[in-house]
């Protein structure tokens, strides 16, 4: 694995598609675990502001903050840390591992970007691991707009809409996608099935441990440190 081409591929796009990356019968505890934990109909974690104004109908849990240990064999892999290194450069700093559960009949998480693009030098970088495959008629695709890592501010308006240049990334366990920050995403709706996601983001040395907690989408910003709209964008 050439790490350094894979950065400058990174660098590029705004991210990166690996899949193959952890091997299945890890994939298969941690899928377990995650499952497990869930259930078929878990309540939604989020206020009703949030989910009808952000359109983003995700549970999260920090499995590793409950004592999880199985998820730190993820943050132990050689090549990982390697390819995190070639990314963000020395000193760089682990934020949380997080599981993303959708279920079926969910909205999925419409356009956003994790954290404000007004320093391009201040970002998180998303390490999202799939323990299951993401079937394109089941839903839950990852869409990117390609290159707007670089665009700056997601811009108002729909927040389900279309743009240009959007790639549709469909996972199979296993698979590893790196996402930075800044760039333009979003998941489409889950109509069969659940759907789940696990990231372990990292950010840059000298950036603020808390700068996912506002959220930039194309209708408001969003924290969640205080369950609150910090800005409406009309």
């Amino acid at each position: 694995m050439n790490h350094a081409t894979l950065a400058e591929a990174f660098w590029r796009d705004g991210f990166l598609v690996l899949p193959g990356f952890f091997g299945s019968a890890l994939m298969d505890e941690l899928d377990g675990l995650i499952r497990q934990r869930f259930g078929d109909d878990p309540a939604f974690w989020h206020n009703d502001e949030f989910l009808t104004r952000a359109r983003t109908e995700v549970i999260p849990w920090f499995p590793q903050a409950e004592g999880a240990t199985p998820f730190d064999v993820i943050d132990g892999n050689e090549d990982l840390q390697k390819l995190t290194d070639a990314i963000l450069g020395a000193h760089w700093q682990r934020l949380y591992c997080m599981v993303m559960f959708s279920k079926q009949g969910t909205a999925g998480q419409a356009w956003h970007q994790d954290c404000s693009p007004a320093r391009s030098e201040l970002h998180n970088l998303n390490r999202l691991v799939y323990t299951s495959d993401i079937h394109a008629e089941a839903g839950g695709q990852t869409v990117i707009v390609r290159g707007s890592h670089r665009f700056g501010l997601l811009p108002v308006g729909d927040p389900e809409g279309h743009f240009a240049d959007e790639v549709v990334v469909t996972p199979s366990k296993g698979t590893l996608v790196l996402l930075h920050g800044h760039a333009w995403h979003r998941v489409l709706p889950v109509t069969k099935g659940n759907r789940v996601s696990t990231n372990y983001r990292a950010v840059p040395a000298g950036t603020p441990a808390d700068i996912t907690d506002v959220c930039v989408y194309r209708n408001m910003r969003y924290q969640f440190s205080t369950s609150k709209v910090v800005e409406e964008r009309i």
